[in-house]
């Protein structure tokens, strides 16, 4: 393996949450907030299955803060239920690895159904529940954007 092969894909991984992070801060027209896909929760269970060893509950509590100050949550928020999510992930990966893309989406659907009802959970304590059935929709956005974005990550990983 080369060094320059090497250096870019110690590059893609942060690469790919800074993205991540870009794409869940962008503005989004009043009818599709609630359309908006978990990116963060995706790029992480994306390399949790693939790198394990790198990306695992630390990197999750790390991301779940970053993404709790730039959301404005209450602390640990986003962070809690990233780690919940990502022990899950790191449990099975290996299963999780055999999967086709499409049973792998329908698991993704399964965890980021999870990661929200811990967030209404949280929410619900607080007194700040949302008002719309329409909340859980993320969960459906999420799987069907998962195989466009596995692809992505995997070519921008694999390339030579």
């Amino acid at each position: 393996m080369t060094e320059t092969y090497r250096n870019r894909k110690g590059f893609i991984v942060p690469l790919s949450f800074l993205i991540a992070f870009v794409l869940t801060l962008l503005p989004m027209p009043t009818w599709a907030v609630w359309l908006r896909p978990a990116w963060v929760l995706m790029v992480l269970v994306y390399w949790t299955i693939a790198m394990p060893e790198r990306v695992n509950v630390g990197i999750a509590f790390i991301t779940g803060i970053f993404l709790d100050v730039l959301e404005d949550t209450l602390l640990g928020e986003h962070a809690l239920a990233l780690i919940i999510v990502v022990y899950l992930v790191s449990r099975t990966y290996t299963q999780l690895r055999m999967f086709p893309l499409i049973q792998q989406g329908i698991t993704l659907f399964f965890l980021v159904l999870l990661y929200q009802l811990i967030l209404f959970c949280i929410q619900g304590f607080l007194g700040a529940l949302p008002t719309s059935w329409l909340y859980w929709s993320c969960s459906l956005t999420s799987m069907l954007l998962w195989p466009w974005m596995c692809s992505m990550l995997r070519i921008r990983t694999y390339v030579d």
